[in-house]
């Protein structure tokens, strides 16, 4: 019998070439059922649409159609996949007869699949293989008024996003450039704090290579706060204001930061900071997909230093940034307290905690 034939075997007896045939047109009526199961299905509703991608896969899968047929089913398939949502799904099962050894396709059925081909590039926002597409159809049938209102389509969202692209590019430039700085410098940066006060600033490289640091200030007495939009690296002590009481005067006050708070980010996640609330904050490649390294372990602290170090006032902010101790919540922050409050011995005495 012809079940039993070895694969690859050629039928020898006339039993076994009758038996083959039945076998060859039962899959082909299973194929056809399928096919007409899978339309009925589409004209049911959108509930029924995986089902019918379903019935046209098992009529592929029987192999018993010829060619254009079996072009069809893909175009179906392609064609529901689209209706819900899948684009990429759909793309990848038109490109499967369109770039196969299926020669015989029928004339409707290409410019059928290079406009669904285009549409689901464009979907995706591929819009270069969404126009190549089109040009593709459009080369075989130069009247066909669908496939050029697609590539209409196609070429208004290109003009659209041109200057989208630009301000991405920009955003996208100057961040690394801010990580290459940063870098340069050997300044280690961690997870950022007091978002709630902070939101998105960001430091600034200028046209001469100077980094500017936006700097937050905590009077860590009252929680209280200060903000320096623009403080410059070869710059010294902040100017802060004075306060009523004069408790707070210059000559009273000194400037701390926290010692090794945190983890050191890698480059990857210092740029995705960088990035937010940028044109580029949703770009999913940053064109740093080369190996880089993971975030470094907490600074250990324990080796005789104190967690709160005094800033010597007469030095540079980039030469406190550099401090070896000094992870940077990615922008620095400066505990100010005051030698004449009652609160300074219990703040350097370490008896007091940022609030989480």
């Amino acid at each position: 019998m012809a079940l039993w034939m070895e694969t690859g075997s050629e039928p020898k007896t006339e039993t076994e070439i009758a038996d083959l045939e039945a076998i060859s047109a039962l899959k082909e009526s299973t194929a056809l059922e399928l096919k007409e199961k899978g339309n009925e299905l589409v004209k049911k509703g959108k509930k029924h649409y995986p089902e019918a991608i379903h019935c046209y896969s098992r009529a592929i899968n029987q192999k018993a159609l010829n060619d254009p047929d079996t072009s069809v089913l893909f175009s179906n398939r392609a064609h529901v996949n689209l209706l819900l949502g899948n684009y990429r799904r759909a793309l990848r099962i038109l490109k499967m007869p369109l770039s196969s050894s299926l020669l015989t396709l029928r004339y409707w059925f290409q410019l059928l699949s290079f406009f669904l081909a285009a549409k689901a590039c464009l979907s995706l926002n591929l819009l270069a293989e969404a126009k190549s597409y089109c040009e593709s159809g459009v080369g075989k049938d130069p009247t066909n008024e669908e496939l050029k209102k697609l590539a209409k389509q196609i070429d208004l969202k290109k003009l659209e996003q041109e200057p989208r692209e630009a301000q991405v590019s920009k955003a996208l430039v100057e961040a690394k450039d801010l990580v290459s700085a940063i870098e340069d410098r050997r300044l280690k940066l961690g997870n950022a704090m007091y978002r709630e006060l902070t939101g998105l600033r960001k430091p600034v490289l200028d046209k001469n290579g100077i980094l500017h640091w936006p700097v937050l200030l905590l009077y860590a007495e009252f929680m209280s706060s200060d903000f320096i939009e623009d403080f410059c690296e070869t710059d010294i002590c902040p100017p802060l204001p004075w306060d009523k009481e004069n408790h707070y005067s210059r000559d009273a006050i000194e400037l701390y930061y926290e010692a090794g708070s945190g983890i050191c980010l890698s480059k990857r996640k210092i740029l995705r900071y960088l990035l937010e609330g940028t044109a580029a904050a949703n770009v999913e490649s940053i064109g740093e997909e080369e190996k880089d390294a993971a975030d470094g372990s907490p600074y250990d602290s324990s080796a005789g230093s104190s967690k709160w170090v005094k800033v010597n006032e007469k030095r540079t902010l980039h030469d406190v940034l550099k401090e070896p101790n000094f992870i940077i919540p990615m922008i620095p922050v400066y505990y100010v307290v005051s030698k004449r409050s009652g609160f300074y011995k219990d703040f350097i005495t370490g008896k007091w905690r940022p609030p989480a």
